[in-house]
């Protein structure tokens, strides 16, 4: 499954870098870009454990810049 995130809030493409290669670590990922410039998020993971790396994605992100709101 794959599907795209709204970032809102998002500052800076460092910090965009850093949470896609935070996100790409986590286990059951297959691939997530960031995109500063389309405030974009995509994630494809495996459907059965689709929500699990969604949960741990937006994690993630918090951690890299907390002020950055997910909106599907």
């Amino acid at each position: 499954m794959k599907k795209s995130y709204k970032l809102q809030d998002l500052d800076c493409a460092n910090c965009a870098a850093k949470m896609e290669n935070a996100l790409n670590k986590i286990t059951g990922m297959k691939q997530a870009t960031v995109s500063f410039m389309m405030q974009k998020m995509t994630i494809e993971a495996a459907d059965e454990h689709f929500e699990a790396v969604l949960a741990e994605a937006l994690k993630v992100i918090k951690k890299v810049e907390p002020d950055v709101i997910v909106k599907a």
